[in-house]
């Protein structure tokens, strides 16, 4: 587990852009049964999460249409959401960070680590803002 302090502003990036935290397996399943559209970030501490993924997530929050429901949890530290979240994603393996858009319950996008290391934050929020358009 990651000390607070390291994790803290991390954490804040996102939840201060209006994100919802799941720190529980309850507030996993919670999410996941909510109707409409609902993105989850699995953040980390990684400089790619860092450096690309988050500052993408949130310029995509720019776009005309959005996620119903925002939400996320940080790997090594929400161990028992992440783990949950990760029972969803079946059948793509564990990757933190990453991003995925769920439409009532049903996984419909995933963005593995693959796909955010090694690009910018202006297209991961291109690539977001694509996935919203068309799933949103």
């Amino acid at each position: 587990m990651y000390p607070p302090e390291l994790v803290a502003p991390k954490k804040a990036e996102l939840t201060e852009a209006g994100f919802s935290e799941m720190i529980s397996v309850d507030d996993v399943d919670a999410t996941i049964a909510k109707p409409g559209s609902t993105m989850i970030v699995i953040n980390s501490v990684c400089g790619c999460a860092a450096s690309s993924m988050r500052p993408g997530v949130l310029k995509a929050l720019k776009n005309e249409k959005l996620p119903t429901h925002l939400t996320t949890s940080f790997a090594g530290v929400d161990q028992a959401a992440v783990e949950r979240v990760r029972k969803f994603l079946l059948p793509y393996p564990p990757s933190s960070p990453s991003i995925a858009l769920f439409k009532d319950g049903r996984l419909l996008h995933m963005v593995e680590r693959h796909h955010i290391e090694g690009r910018n934050a202006d297209m991961i929020a291109d690539h977001l803002k694509m996935v919203f358009d068309e799933h949103c």
